[in-house]
């Protein structure tokens, strides 16, 4: 069964065609949470929160400004980076207080014909309680890049990371009962979700692939669980970082680079 959209991708606006940046504008009115960021980027690069009507504005004077200066040049331009707009999960489940999110991989190991493979990954959680108010990005971006920002990271950073087998317990031990979740929800209805909102992507995006044998790609699949236990998906990450900066992460790593070639 295929799934629509909005049951596992948070609304988004692209901020570089016009019909969409206008719905995003007109939208957008009230207090509510955005978050904005750079198309084909990585390590958090460039991402900023939009938390009020006032920073929505100047957002919109900022691009209406660069739109002007590019109608008024008549040399050859470099257009600006394509950014998205995505409504903020502003109520997501959280691990001793703290925001997550689940870093898994799909490995497209052949494209004529097309072979797929799943690879679950690790938790990567913030060094801070969660907190929707806080202007404090590591708050509210998990990633390694973007924590190691934080001054409490050097001697948080292998807590900031839990093994998938560390997380199953977890929510088995905290939230089975009072959730009324099957036993191993992580292993079994959350792995088949992600590997269906992956599948799902994938077949939208094959015809966009080069194809040619020997040709193969590691994307890094980024998904967001909110109290409710809905699965969200955040981004799919073409260039997925594969340092190992902590203990879970010499172990999951290498292993996945492994498995892959």
């Amino acid at each position: 069964r295929l799934l629509k959209m909005e049951e596992f991708f948070p609304e988004s606006f692209r901020l570089d065609l016009k019909d969409e940046r206008n719905a995003f504008f007109e939208l957008c009115k009230e207090e509510q949470i955005w978050i904005c960021k750079p198309s084909c980027s990585n390590q958090g690069r460039g991402i900023f929160l939009l938390k009020n009507p006032a920073a929505v504005n100047t957002l919109q004077a900022k691009l209406h400004s660069t739109e002007e200066n590019l109608l008024n040049k008549r040399v050859p331009y470099k257009a600006p980076q394509a950014r998205i707009v995505q409504r903020y999960i502003h109520q997501p489940l959280l691990l001793e207080g703290k925001k997550f999110d689940v870093r898994s991989y799909l490995l497209i190991a052949c494209t004529a014909p097309y072979v797929l493979f799943f690879a679950p990954g690790y938790v990567r959680l913030t060094c801070v309680n969660y907190d929707a108010a806080s202007d404090d990005l590591t708050v509210h971006l998990t990633n390694q890049y973007v924590q190691k920002k934080n001054s409490l990271y050097s001697q948080l950073k292998d807590e900031t990371v839990w093994r998938m087998e560390h997380f199953n317990s977890y929510v088995n031990e905290k939230f089975r009962k009072t959730n009324g979740l099957p036993k191993d929800w992580v292993f079994t209805v959350f792995t088949k979700r992600m590997q269906q909102i992956m599948l799902q992507c994938f077949l939208a995006a094959k015809h966009k692939l080069d194809r040619k044998l020997g040709y193969f790609d590691l994307i890094g699949c980024d998904f967001l669980i909110d109290e409710n236990f809905k699965v969200w998906l955040l981004e799919m990450n073409a260039n997925p970082a594969l340092h190992t900066n902590c203990k879970v992460l010499r172990d999951i790593i290498p292993t996945v680079v492994y498995e892959s070639l």
